[in-house]
């Protein structure tokens, strides 16, 4: 079955080809695996990733297991890894190869209800595409997500989520309806206003008033729902905002901070550290020389 008919050159997106750093807020990546191969040996993460996977087998076979949870994954699987959720994968060893897309991501804040794929139970969600045209369909979105965040532009980020939340939408239309479960309006009402007020600082009160619930309940079933605190939470949406205005446009960073709900700049400074190993001024520095040297070389 040939997945890649335009002859797409994947082999550019492997960790055979470059080094990957999941700081970011979107990775992606194509990984090949044969017997004896460089790549052929287990991921083990006993604490999970901060952010999302998600993973299309191309060829041959993979095995995952996540606690009690084993599966195998075959070509046209697309597995769903949550944050937080141990892992261990790799080549089945019956199979003399495993190729797979991956895409690792922190997701925007109004894509929770499409992120929950999982059956009663199994903390990793499945899902099969469930004809060739489908798994063409979701190749090609991958491909999409490989050329915009390797491409270095000021928007490359933004293109690849927009689409990655694409290929997200075009899961959720193909999950059976038993696997859907819509996350409790009231997290996805308390996400969307964070959003929407990100400079300012909202106190949980308010937030637990808003959805007619104890600011105790609202904490617990927050992190029940997101597996994190709604501080934390904010938090990363803040940095997420920061990084796309430091991209995009050449405002003071104590005015970025303020947009984003700092009115401290050291303090936001030191945030934007503890995320990203990188003060903001430098993180624009990063980027500007990145696209100073595209244009060199165009």
């Amino acid at each position: 079955m040939d997945q890649n008919p335009d002859n797409f050159d994947f082999l550019h997106y492997s960790p055979l080809m470059k080094k990957f750093s999941f700081q970011a807020y979107l990775v992606a990546g194509f990984t090949p695996i044969t017997t004896d191969s460089a790549l052929d040996y287990f991921i083990n993460r006993p604490n999970g990733m901060k952010g999302y996977i998600i993973n299309l087998t191309l060829n041959g076979q993979g095995d995952i297991t996540s606690g009690n949870d084993r599966r195998a994954c075959h070509a046209g699987d697309l597995l769903l890894f949550p944050p937080g959720i141990p892992h261990y994968y790799g080549r089945a060893n019956h199979s003399d190869s495993w190729d797979h897309l991956w895409v690792y991501f922190r997701p925007r804040g109004y894509w929770i209800d499409w992120l929950n794929w999982h059956d009663t139970g199994c903390a990793i969600g499945q899902l099969t595409l469930p004809s060739q045209e489908k798994v063409d369909e979701v190749v090609s979105l991958f491909k999409s997500i490989l050329t915009y965040s390797d491409c270095g532009s000021p928007l490359s980020e933004a293109l690849a989520m927009n689409a990655l939340e694409k290929l997200l939408l075009h899961c959720q239309q193909l999950l059976p309806i038993h696997n859907t479960h819509q996350r409790d309006p009231r997290i996805h009402q308390v996400c969307q206003y964070l959003n929407e007020h990100l400079d300012s600082d909202i106190k949980i009160e308010e937030l637990a008033q808003r959805v007619y619930l104890s600011p105790s309940r609202l904490a617990h079933l927050f992190r029940q729902e997101l597996n994190t605190t709604i501080l934390c939470w904010r938090e990363e949406q803040r940095i997420n905002r920061a990084k796309s205005l430091l991209q995009v446009s050449q405002q003071p960073i104590a005015k970025i901070a303020e947009t984003v709900g700092y009115e401290d700049q050291l303090y936001f400074s030191r945030i934007f550290r503890k995320h990203l190993s990188v003060s903001p001024s430098q993180y624009r520095r990063n980027f500007d020389e990145r696209d100073r040297a595209d244009g060199e070389m165009e």
